[in-house]
Order: C-alpha cells, then structure tokens, then sequence
C-alpha cells in the first residue's frame, strides 16, 4: 500500500521540526560553554598573600612608627636634637625633627673639606702640599686655624655655598663664621653620601681621600657616630661642639659618619644644642644613634 502523499508530509514535517530542535540545542549548548569560558571559574581564586615587596614595606613602617615614639619619648627628657639615617643598600632616609635647623660647629669642616676636592677636580690638579696639610689636620684635629685658611683660600663663604649646591645640599646656608652655618640633618647624611657614591660629583680619588682623613681622627674624637658601630665594623666621623654665648653657654654638640660592615652601610647625622656640658651632649648624641640602630635594625 503506498503511503498517502498527506502522510509523506506529515512524516517530513516532522524530519525538520527535529532537526530545527537539535539544532537549537547545539547552538545553546555552544553558548552556554562560551559563556563559562568567557566568565571563568565561579569558584573563588586562592589568594596569593602579600607580595615581598608589600611585607618589607610594612615592617619598615612598623619600624619607623615605634622608632619615631621611642625618640619622641627620649626628647621629651633632653636637649633639643635631631636624627638622620641613610641606609646605602636600600636608599632610604630615616629622620626625626628632619627638617630641623642648628649651628653645624666643627661639622662643617666636611662640608669645607668636600668644596676643596671639588675645586682641585674643577682645575684639573692634585692638592698643594698646603692644602693637604690644612685639610688633614681640620678633618683629624678638628684644627679652627686650618680651616680658616682653607675657607678663605677656597673663596669663603659664597664658594662652599655654591659647592653645597652641587652637592644637593638644600638646607643648608653657610655663614661668614663658618662654625655658624646651619643645615639639617638629613642634608648631612646627603653630604656624607655624596662621600660615597659612585654617582657623586666628587670623582674616585677625593672620596677616597675624605674616607682616609674620616676614619682616622683623633682617638678622642672619635664619640657619637663610633658608638654604635659593633665588632668588625668600620667607621667614618667628624664631630662639632661649641659653648654657645648666644644660648647662655649651653653646647651646642653635633656628630655625622658613617658604619659599615658585612651587612650595613649607613650614614648618620646628629645635631643638638642646649646642653649644659660637651659630655652631655655627647651622651645624648650617642643615645640617640643608638635607638636608631636598635629600632631600624641596621
């Protein structure tokens, strides 16, 4: 019996329909798993935690926090200071009361000592027999009289001024006394990195000379800075005091250096004024170095 041509219809009506619906289908089911790759996992990632870099800067934060509550806490009990640490290996500066203005005293004999490399390099020399002796007995002896010649012989006052700027020195204005200028702690460990630094615009030979002359003053000049160097560490220093008549004869007693070693390689500044006596002073000088060593683990 043949099959009604209404039949035949309906049956390829039928064909098509499914067709039409597995099609459908498939094509759902393609957007369906583009969807899931396009949006991912629904699943919450594992986190990862903080970076190295993250963590290091939240201790050095938590460093800085307590070291700056314990200074606050030792000044509330002394003379004015103010303190600066620069750390070589990691390029940054710590400082309390940073920005902070005093009398340099003999601390300045660096920043004299800095102007007459530069000026020897500028006129493409090495330094008079004159010269280097002025220069190692200011630097060792702490010597007022060979420092004066230099400072005059080198152009007084506008010309370590103007050598302070080559050497990025910003708070720092040189007086006429040259005992008098004033500056900041944080431009003294700026000064003392431009001692070091291969980026200086000291050449080779000067930094090295400044390094002979610094690291070997006179035994009993070697207070403040020194005091928190540990064994086998190496130290740079030149420190200032003076009895003030302006301030009722109080001291003004200030050290700046360098400590390095194995794993350091710091420079510090400290300045202060108002003490009754240069041992006073010394002590809180070297109390403060001291804390800052203890909290900044250097």
């Amino acid at each position: 019996m043949r099959p009604s041509p209404k039949w035949l219809l309906t049956l390829a009506a039928v064909i098509v329909l499914g067709g039409v619906a597995l099609l459908a289908k498939g094509v759902i089911g393609s957007e369906g798993a583009a969807a899931t790759f396009l949006t991912g996992n629904t699943s919450s990632p594992s986190p990862t935690g903080p970076s190295p870099e993250e963590l290091a800067k939240a201790a050095r934060a938590k460093q800085v926090k307590a070291l700056d509550a314990a200074l606050k806490k030792y000044a509330a009990t002394v003379p004015e200071f103010s303190v600066a640490v620069l750390d070589k290996k990691t390029g940054e500066t710590y400082s309390f009361r940073g920005d902070e203005k005093y009398e340099t005293a003999s601390v300045v004999k660096v920043q004299v000592l800095a102007c007459l490399l530069l000026t020897a390099q500028d006129e493409k020399r090495k330094l008079t027999s004159t010269e280097d002796a002025n220069a190692k007995n200011m630097i060792r002896n702490s010597d007022n009289d060979s420092t004066t010649a230099l400072f005059k012989s080198l152009g007084r006052q506008s010309a370590i001024q103007s050598c302070d700027k080559r050497l990025g020195l910003t708070g720092t204005t040189v007086n006429s006394s040259w005992g008098l200028t004033r500056t900041t702690v944080k431009d003294q460990v700026k000064l003392l990195s431009q001692l070091v630094s291969s980026e200086s615009p000291i050449a080779a030979k000067g930094r090295e000379y400044a390094h002979t002359l610094m690291s070997t003053v006179n035994e009993t000049q070697q207070w403040g800075v020194p005091a928190v160097a540990k064994e086998g560490e190496e130290f740079t220093v030149k420190n200032g005091w003076l009895s003030r008549s302006t301030e009722g004869g109080l001291w003004i007693v200030n050290s700046v250096g360098r400590i390095t070693g194995d794993d350091v390689d710091v420079s510090i500044a400290v300045l202060s004024h108002g003490h009754k006596t240069q041992e006073a002073g010394e002590a809180v000088i070297e109390k403060a170095v001291k804390t800052t060593r203890t909290y900044l683990k250097y």
